[in-house]
């Protein structure tokens, strides 16, 4: 190996171990799905018990289009580790866009987009 290699190394396992660090220190948003009037999301929290609030923006997409047709919310209770959050509301078949917010005291812990055919 060159020396130009052997100095590289260090800063590419620092980097690699930021990216790998990343993602368990804040809430993450997994999969998403709706099955029988129900919205399913996977939530990961870092932390203990917390209290939280999931708003979901439906937006339906048409081509090129897309329209907001709903939006659902409910209070959950997120332990440390994998949670499986369902939000009621009802959506009729197509494919879509799901905006979806998880706040904790006042303020937004995550935001993501998922895509879901019903």
């Amino acid at each position: 190996m060159s020396v130009r290699t052997i100095a590289c190394l260090p800063v590419i396992a620092l980097v690699a171990a930021c990216f790998l660090a990343a993602g368990c220190i804040s809430t993450t948003v997994g999969d998403a799905s709706y099955r029988n009037g129900t919205v399913f999301i996977a939530i990961a929290s870092p932390s203990g018990p917390a209290d939280a609030y999931v708003q979901v923006t439906v937006n339906q997409v048409n081509s090129l289009h897309q329209e907001e047709v709903a939006v659902f919310g409910a209070p959950v209770n997120l332990t440390q580790g994998e949670n499986r959050v369902n939000i009621p509301g009802q959506i009729g078949p197509g494919q879509y866009k799901l905006y979806i917010y998880v706040l904790q005291n006042g303020e937004r812990k995550t935001a993501v987009i998922r895509d879901i055919t019903v």
